[in-house]
């Protein structure tokens, strides 16, 4: 896994999402209830307070969980609720470790379909349908990981050029354009539960 992704919109951020398996779930785990730019610089931070180049599920795993809490939390926090985001970091992190040798790349690297690798997508803490779904279009998007049937598995965020998630964000016009479709979603919502009143 080596591609040039365009998520924490900062270079050096984005670099490592791009080489290092880890990084890019533990960015798309964080990427809720924050800008995303805010969730995809996350991983890079968090190396660098670990004076690291990438982040180490075994490390995390076995990481003190209040001193790892402390280390999300520093100024600037990694994310608006850092000991919560610590404590799923954490378990994801031991999560790969027992299943997987803790190597991320292991959770689809042998994927045979989209079913297959939705499944282990969402046995991953914190990853609920929906953040696997948009994962998986992100893999099969950017990624290159793309087993039979994988847009199909991904739903609506699989579809070519559909500008809903983080999988179809390559820089700054398709942020515009993803970021415009969410705010089309949001009012279409709100307007939904206003009206049901």
């Amino acid at each position: 896994m080596d591609v040039t992704l365009h998520l924490a919109q900062e270079p050096e951020a984005d670099a490592l999402l791009g080489r290092s398996p880890l990084a890019a779930l533990t960015g798309m785990l964080l990427d809720q209830q924050v800008p995303m730019e805010w969730a995809f610089k996350g991983p890079a931070t968090i190396a660098q307070r670990l004076g690291a180049d990438d982040l180490d599920a075994h490390e995390i795993a076995v990481y003190d969980p209040e001193a790892f809490a402390a280390l999300l939390s520093d100024k600037p926090a990694v994310h608006r609720y850092p000991g919560s985001m610590a404590k799923r970091i954490q378990q994801l992190c031991q999560y790969l470790v027992e299943h997987y040798d803790g190597d991320a790349e292991g959770v689809w690297r042998d994927a045979t379909t989209g079913q297959d690798l939705l499944g282990r997508l969402t046995d991953l803490p914190g990853f609920g349908r929906q953040k696997a779904q948009i994962f998986l279009a992100l893999l099969g998007k950017q990624l290159g990981v793309r087993p039979k049937g994988w847009r199909e598995a991904a739903g609506a965020y699989g579809e070519p050029k559909s500008f809903r998630s983080v999988a179809d964000i390559t820089g700054p016009d398709s942020l515009a354009k993803v970021r415009a479709h969410k705010q089309e979603m949001k009012a279409a919502a709100k307007a939904a539960k206003t009206s049901g009143k």
